[in-house]
């Protein structure tokens, strides 16, 4: 059986651009480098040692002083430090117990939590480095500028805690949790399909032809699919001369030793190519805003499904929330859909992969929603409206349908728990998107 390779490359630039702890690492070890480093720059110069003892430094303090305020700089920090570890963990377990435990994710990417920590391990770093750097035998003149910078780094702290609060009170409103959750979707949008709509040729005629069967590779662990390297699926089609057919779309769960891709012809199915398929695989206990649009709207749906639970009862949460999803479904009906079917040469079918539709992702942003909003009229209103926003940017009649069926639930939930005259709105607005999928 062959072991699954993760995609070192493309897991390492996820990192870099939302891991938690590769941005603070970064900067707490740039800091400390410069700590060591400044102070035997000021010892091999000794006109800089003459000027500062003249202009920057004329108290002249010996070396026990330079040592006192490095040393209580960098335990005052780490005292800080704790109190800011306190900040962000008190954080994470409120928004995880009032919205939903999927959007830590989310905390743990915010730049300005990674920057906090960042700069004061980095002042911390700084000060023992320069403390265990600097020359401490008489005679020589300390390291000024060093504890200058450690200075201007304490206080750069001060006024980056402050920041951190004000910014810590923003990041657990809901507003700005959704938004900032909906903003990252659109981010994966952008990177799944880059094309806006209609930018995007035609498809070969065998487009909708079902893909042959083959020999199955079975997946070798289980987790959900988080990324999956269709170029790469490509090349090791075109090498080994097969039609490679993918079982599971990114986000599925896939248990170990159920099928995931399927060879034809069968007769060509070697160790080497199951090797290069499951290569270009990325299989974790849990599932990533790296390609997984759908999981970017799940955040945002637990989060309305507990404002409009009889615990919490807060229709204002459910309805920003589906302010959200209008807007990420709007987003994504105005680019092309991820090509399911992959050739090279033009004509030649390589990979035959599952999307996630339009009609897919619509029925994951309302269903549930919808059938627990069916005794909050405001709610219904709202997703009607938002029904309403996406059907006039879209300009096929299917997804028009697929809109005024869903608007149709809403209202049939709807009758079942209010009173008939208190339903003209939302049959008003159930009149508008009929007459929409009427035009298209």
């Amino acid at each position: 059986m062959q072991r699954l390779q993760p995609l070192y490359s493309e897991k390492l630039i996820y990192n870099l651009r939302g891991g938690f702890l590769v941005r603070p690492l970064a900067i707490a070890l740039t800091l400390g480098l410069l700590g060591g480093i400044l102070p035997k720059i000021e010892g091999q110069l000794p006109e800089l040692q003459a000027f500062v003892a003249e202009r920057l430094f004329p108290a002249q303090f010996d070396q026990t002083v330079i040592q006192t305020i490095l040393s209580t700089i960098a335990e005052a920090v780490m005292t800080v430090v704790s109190i800011v570890f306190a900040i962000l963990l008190m954080s994470l377990t409120l928004a995880s117990m009032q919205f939903s435990p999927r959007i830590i994710s989310s905390f743990t990417k915010d730049r300005v939590t990674q920057w906090t920590l960042g700069i004061f391990l980095g002042t911390f770093s700084y000060c023992v480095c320069a403390l265990t750097f600097a020359p401490t035998f008489p005679g020589r003149f300390p390291p000024v500028l060093t504890v200058y910078g450690a200075t201007l780094l304490a206080l750069m702290s001060v006024a980056w805690l402050l920041f951190f609060i004000h910014h810590i009170s923003q990041a657990i409103s809901v507003n700005f949790m959704v938004d900032r959750i909906a903003m990252e979707t659109e981010q994966v949008i952008d990177f799944v399909a880059p094309r806006p709509r209609n930018d995007q040729p035609p498809l070969p005629s065998d487009a909708t032809a079902d893909p042959p069967t083959g020999a199955p590779i079975v997946c070798p662990i289980s987790g959900y699919v988080r990324y999956v390297d269709h170029s790469r699926l490509v090349r090791a089609a075109v090498v080994h001369r097969v039609i490679l057919t993918v079982k599971r779309r990114v986000g599925h769960f896939v248990p170990n030793g159920i099928e995931l891709i399927s060879v034809s012809p069968p007769e060509r199915l070697t160790d080497q190519l199951a090797a290069d398929v499951l290569a270009s695989f990325d299989i974790g206990p849990s599932r990533q805003l790296q390609q997984d649009v759908e999981f970017g709207i799940l955040q945002i749906v637990d989060i309305a499904l507990r404002a409009i639970s009889p615990a919490v009862n807060d229709p204002s949460t459910a309805i920003c929330c589906i302010d959200q999803l209008g807007r990420i479904l709007i987003w994504y009906a105005s680019r092309e859909p991820q090509p399911s079917r992959y050739y090279h040469p033009p004509g030649k079918l390589r990979v035959v992969t599952p999307v996630l539709g339009f009609e897919r992702l619509v029925h994951s942003a309302f269903d549930q929603i919808r059938s627990y909003s069916k005794g909050d009229l405001a709610v219904c209103l709202r997703m009607m409206r938002a029904l309403t926003d996406i059907s006039m940017t879209l300009q096929d009649s299917p997804s028009r349908r697929v809109l005024l069926t869903l608007g149709n639930r809403i209202v049939t939930g709807a009758k079942a728990t209010q009173e008939h005259d208190d339903l003209g709105e939302l049959f008003s607005r159930l009149l508008a998107l009929q007459g929409l999928a009427a035009s298209a």
